[in-house]
């Protein structure tokens, strides 16, 4: 997990999360409203689309906004829950990061990369116990 994530405000510019996204090389980011709670994501997919509507539409605000383009499908995960949970919920809904609430405040955030790098460490371990 990634203690104290990236985030973007629902009311951002689009630009300003695309360019988040690129300069930290992010997949996406968890947005917040204005007391810092998670209300949606925002992937890179988001953003080509909503890029691609925006010109399709001639630049049009609703759609230059982060609010525009995020999902509001929110799926989130607790720092309690098993790696193995959280992998299988991103395979059910194929979102590729967990926001990681604690009492209902964002603590961190799991990627799909987080995820793939425990399981590896969790074989890894697994096949070294069992030469022994």
């Amino acid at each position: 997990m990634r203690r104290n994530p990236l985030t973007i405000h629902h009311d951002a510019n689009l630009v300003q999360a695309i360019e988040m996204i690129v300069e930290y090389k992010l997949t996406g980011l968890t947005v917040t409203d204005d007391n810092g709670k998670a209300v949606g994501i925002l992937s890179e997919l988001d953003c080509i689309k909503a890029v691609l509507t925006a010109l399709y539409n001639d630049g049009d605000p609703e759609y230059t906004l982060v609010k525009g383009a995020m999902s509001t499908d929110l799926a989130t995960c607790s720092p309690g829950d098993g790696i193995v949970e959280v992998a299988q919920s991103m395979l059910d809904t194929r979102q590729r990061r967990r926001p990681v609430l604690e009492d209902g405040k964002l603590v961190g955030q799991v990627s799909s990369s987080n995820v793939l790098w425990a399981l590896m460490e969790h074989s890894r371990r697994k096949t070294l116990s069992s030469r022994k």
